[in-house]
């Protein structure tokens, strides 16, 4: 698409503007754009729609897993299941010292983990595959030509994820310490359980909460938003080189340069996408455990 941009007389500009638009509708699924930074009137629906996939994708890997498990020699499939289970249990063990928790909280963070990582793993399609298929058939089913296939660059799906984990942290608070010593913790931490310190000892706690719940979406967000951008400076390359195709003159180089650029950032973010989806599971690990202690 970044040659049919140029073909069109789009300029770089535009057509990352293009490419960064999501495909939003109002709760009347009605199509709608996002005039203000903060707009809970609308969703984005290709966010929700990938994020889904992927899920359901996530699902169907440990249903395979468990369908097929043997307690004879278990095969490549059952073994990678085996060790990515392992290693996340052991991360846990590390953290959440409660054995009852972690029969809980040790899926849910391999499936956090999974999860993520097949919704970063979208960034490894050809930027301009999916959306070049949507040009054609999003318009004729009356939709707007605008479609991201990667839920993690959009941070109202980091959110949404942060958030699910600030949920469990609370649960986990009142479950493990009850609501009165959660309740006491609240107003008696960090500075102590003079009366005179309740308002700043809540108001710290409250800071906290959200501070945490803010930096691990933006993390997961900052990192994929990023990567997808460079796809995409990495796509416009190969657009011009495509279009204005002459071995005399610089526009050679740039299809040189889209080769290896892409071939390297795509080995790279192999390595990104991995980091990043086990930093968010990590993080929700810490964030829990922090849940089953006292101040």
């Amino acid at each position: 698409m970044a040659a049919e941009g140029a073909a069109q007389g789009q300029t770089a500009g535009e057509y990352i503007q293009h490419h960064l638009h999501h495909w939003q509708k109002n709760f009347s699924f009605e199509s709608v754009q996002q005039h203000s930074i903060v707009d809970f009137s609308l969703f984005n629906l290709d966010s929700v729609l990938w994020s889904i996939v992927t899920g359901v994708i996530c699902c169907w890997f440990f249903y395979r897993g468990a369908r097929n498990a043997t307690s004879g020699v278990p095969g490549r499939f059952q073994a990678a299941v085996e060790i990515l289970s392992e290693m996340v249990e052991n991360q846990a063990k590390g953290v959440i010292h409660n054995a009852k928790s972690r029969k809980l909280v040790s899926p849910l963070a391999l499936t956090v983990f999974i999860w993520i990582l097949l919704m970063n793993a979208m960034d490894l399609l050809p930027v301009d595959g999916i959306p070049y298929l949507w040009h054609t058939l999003g318009p004729a089913m009356g939709e707007p030509d605008f479609q991201r296939i990667v839920p993690t660059a959009d941070l109202s799906t980091t959110l949404g994820l942060s958030v699910s984990v600030l949920v469990v942290c609370l649960v986990y608070n009142v479950k493990i310490k009850g609501a009165g010593g959660w309740a006491h913790e609240l107003i008696s931490a960090p500075f102590g359980a003079h009366p005179l310190l309740w308002p700043f000892n809540f108001l710290m706690q409250i800071i906290e909460f959200v501070a945490k719940t803010v930096s691990h979406a933006m993390r997961l967000f900052g990192n994929m938003f990023a990567g997808e951008l460079v796809f995409m400076l990495i796509a416009l390359m190969g657009g011009v080189w495509a279009w204005q195709f002459n071995p005399l003159t610089g526009g050679f180089w740039l299809g040189v340069g889209h080769v290896i650029a892409g071939s390297v950032w795509a080995i790279f973010h192999i390595l990104i996408i991995t980091l990043q989806a086990f930093i968010f599971m990590m993080l929700a690990l810490i964030y829990v455990g922090q849940a089953h202690d006292a101040h």
